[in-house]
């Protein structure tokens, strides 16, 4: 299993409709196509064998490589060293725009920047999960693989006069093999393309190049809108680009990862499928995007959000008017089903596709979609009637079905359970509705909302707080601790500095934290209903920064941000987890993990500002 990747050993490029993964040594081995959630035409990363892949390699008995970003962009540079020469691969998809379209192009521009270097590579690709069978069909201009559903042509890019740079050749099961051979200064490469518009056809140069300018332009344009300057800015920028990179611009929803399968503990079953957009990440990715003043993004995210507040599909499944999470177009078909045919991540198994929490009850989702409305509606992103309407029949609905058990934030599979942050959320529906209401003049059910609020911050404060723990716990009637409660203080439920809050802190860093890192619970404490453990949990370990510096505790603070900013990957992108060796676990890259990152160094930030002198 060692020929596999480490999941910190990618970077991510992309389009805003889809992703690819593209690891140190220039492979692609995550591509799904055409949108996130779409099957896989290349997916080795979870089956080395039978996933599929896209190869360029030296032709060098030994060779080193690096890889970094073109500055302030998503283009991916990966550089390898050889005796003979250095090259790159410099990997990049042209942004598609907001109208849906199966067309996405892969743009892998091969130079050679000293001596000289024949590169090598192989185009393997292997539709809907390795499912369905394909034809290569071989021209002078490229090539064309043709599927069931989907057809992807490999252009070219050649100059009239090439003395045939580029050799292109048929390879075992259909696939394709190509060699280039480059002096310094030469650049060539492919274009590989989804449902084209017409046969393989040969790409000139100043096309090739015209591609790259806009693409490196677009990013750079975008980065520009972001008012952060403080003292994290690289970090928050990079988090910023991987969030824009998993976000569908025809929808504005935010993908939880471009991933699926990718293991939580190896070799254990924790494998869950995140190309979906999960409503809890609602106020994370609105206080992010608009605490760095990307207003556009937030204001597409809210729509989306809207728009799934009117739908109210989870009424059909029992989880209320919401359902956790919808597919990037807002359905909410998530049908869960394993890959039998597939190995997963170094024997990783099952490799899930689809996702069963969907329909869970988690009453804290009410709580996390209002507080971002009432935060955008507090940066001029109101509500219209038929949303405000919607959502007084979504509150109506919560206030007679807040006080039961509910599967939680985490998505446990061992049974519904009191659980103190769906309390806690869910007084802060309620709490942010009533303000809007007032803001806005609306009508409201006024009383049973302000009757509700007021008796789950009681119950609260009754139940959820266990006196020999000193701390408010993860469900009623244990005392197990859970590091969701680190947002207690952040949506104002608690203030920072009430000392309840702070022997809670203090329980947490005794029994959660370790070395800085952050566990979400203890699994064996609290069962799960899943076999294995898992790694510290990476949001968990920056909403730790968030809260230690509310608190007033800046110096930890800083001290845990600058400690965790050195697990991110040589790219500055992190996954889910952080296992004992410090590798990283889980689907990557990972919003959740991005966004509190920005949120923590914004926090962080604030609370380090020294006040003026006075005086010259």
């Amino acid at each position: 299993m060692d020929d596999y990747p480490l999941i910190e050993d990618h970077g991510l490029i992309g389009d805003l409709q889809t992703a690819a993964l593209v690891t140190t040594d220039a492979t692609i081995d995550w591509f799904c196509c055409p949108r996130f959630d779409s099957p896989s035409v290349f997916g080795a990363l979870l089956d080395r064998n039978k996933g599929g892949h896209f190869t360029v390699r030296p032709v060098a008995d030994t060779y080193t490589t690096k890889q970094l970003y073109h500055p302030d962009t998503a283009v991916l540079v990966t550089r390898f060293m050889t005796e003979a020469g250095a090259g790159e691969v410099v990997d990049f998809m042209p942004v598609t725009g907001t109208t849906a379209t199966d067309r996405h192009r892969i743009v892998r521009m091969l130079r050679c920047v000293r001596g000289s270097m024949t590169f090598e590579g192989e185009i393997a690709p292997r539709f809907d999960y390795g499912r369905k069978p394909h034809e290569l069909h071989i021209s002078e201009r490229g090539a064309l693989f043709s599927s069931e559903d989907l057809d992807l042509a490999v252009h070219a890019v050649r100059e009239p006069e090439d003395e045939r740079l580029l050799t292109i050749l048929p390879g075992d099961n259909d696939d394709l093999r190509f060699s280039l051979s480059l002096r310094a200064g030469q650049q060539r490469g492919l274009v590989m393309e989804s449902a084209p518009d017409g046969p393989p056809r040969e790409v000139r140069l100043e096309e090739f190049e015209r591609l790259f300018h806009e693409t490196v332009r677009f990013w750079r344009s975008w980065l520009g809108q972001s008012t952060y300057s403080g003292r994290w800015r690289e970090a928050v920028e990079r988090s910023a680009i991987t969030l824009k990179l998993m976000t569908y611009a025809p929808t504005g929803a935010l993908v939880a990862a471009p991933t699926a399968g990718l293991p939580e503990q190896l070799g254990g079953e924790r494998n869950w499928d995140y190309r979906f957009t999960w409503i809890r990440d609602a106020s994370f990715s609105v206080y992010a995007l608009l605490g760095m003043g990307f207003k556009e993004e937030a204001s597409a995210f809210i729509n989306w959000l809207h728009a799934r507040v009117k739908q109210e599909v989870g009424q059909e499944n029992g989880s209320g008017p919401l359902n956790i999470m919808y597919r990037v177009d807002g359905s909410a078909d998530l049908v869960e089903e394993t890959l039998g045919h597939w190995e997963g991540y170094r024997g990783s198994a099952p490799v899930r596709i689809g996702n069963g929490a969907a329909t869970q009850l988690q009453l804290d989702i009410y709580g996390e979609a209002l507080d971002s409305i009432y935060f955008a509606h507090e940066h001029g992103m109101h509500l219209d009637h038929g949303g405000w309407k919607a959502l007084h029949t979504l509150l109506d609905w919560l206030v007679d079905h807040w006080d039961q058990p509910g599967e939680g934030l985490w998505e446990t599979r061992g049974g519904r359970k009191d659980f103190t942050y769906g309390r806690v959320m869910s007084w802060v529906a309620f709490d942010r509705a009533l303000r809007i209401a007032y803001d806005d003049g609306r009508p409201a059910a006024g009383g049973r909302w302000v009757d509700a609020r007021d008796e789950i911050y009681a119950q609260v404060y009754d139940r959820g707080w266990d006196p020999g723990k000193q701390a408010f716990v993860q469900h009623y009637g244990d005392d197990v601790l859970d590091s969701s409660l680190l947002r207690m203080p952040t949506v104002g439920f608690i203030t920072p500095d009430d000392p309840m809050w702070k022997s809670t802190l203090d329980a947490m860093e005794r029994e959660l934290v370790s070395d800085s890192l952050v566990y979400r619970y203890n699994p064996e404490a609290s069962p799960d209903g899943l076999r294995g453990s898992e790694g510290t949990f990476s949001l968990c370990t920056f909403m730790y920064v968030d809260a230690l510096a509310r608190a007033g505790r800046t110096d930890m603070a800083r001290l845990v941000l600058e400690k965790m900013l050195t697990y991110a990957n040589h790219l500055g992108l992190y996954s889910e987890e952080i296992d004992l060796t410090g590798r990283q676990l889980g689907n990557f890259p990972q919003a959740f993990t991005h966004l509190a990152l920005i949120d923590a160094a914004i926090t962080l930030d604030s609370m380090l500002q020294e006040p003026r002198r006075a005086g010259p």
